[in-house]
């Protein structure tokens, strides 16, 4: 009788899924200016600093805020500014850009205390699949982080990858 032998399990390869450096999706909430627009074109600072003054600002607790306007108009820096400043009160972070950009932005940040030397001189699959879509910013980010210390770097799953980056080597 022949033994089966987990040529995956044995090869060395580290496993690195993404999905908990993504932010939850509770944990990101928007707040989009395009409502305290006149006509949705205008920006008048009376009536923008009245509505603000009575906005309810207590479903932005604990969560990071994606600070935008959705249609295109012209947006003056303060007026940003203004609402970051109210937000600060309970917002864990204010960042201006789409719910996307800041998903990123907050990918960016997890992937940055990530431990290298765990990776060091290891042959290291960034997984591929899974039941939560990974934004293309965060393999960006991990493979840009992780080259400078493994031996390799593989896109996809341990049986079946996508070489992405080999150290070269030394002579």
């Amino acid at each position: 009788m022949e033994t089966i032998v987990n040529k995956v399990a044995e090869s060395g390869i580290l496993t690195l899924d993404l999905t908990p450096y993504l932010p939850k999706p509770d944990d990101i909430a928007t707040f989009d200016l395009k409502p305290f627009l006149f006509r949705e074109m205008i920006l008048r600072e009376k009536d923008y600093r009245a509505s603000l003054q009575t906005f309810d600002w207590q479903p932005f607790a604990g969560r990071h805020v994606a600070l935008f306007c959705s249609v295109d108009a012209i947006i003056p820096v303060w007026a940003y500014m203004l609402a970051a400043s109210y937000l600060q009160a309970n917002a864990l972070s204010v960042y201006v850009g789409t719910p996307e950009q800041l998903t990123n932005h907050l990918v960016d940040k997890n992937l940055a205390l990530l431990d290298l030397a765990e990776y060091h001189d290891k042959r290291v699959v960034l997984k591929g699949c899974g039941d939560v879509p990974v934004p293309e910013s965060a393999y960006v980010a991990a493979t840009f982080r992780l080259q400078a210390v493994v031996r390799s770097i593989m896109y996809g799953e341990p049986c079946s990858t996508v070489p992405v980056y080999k150290k070269a080597k030394q002579a």
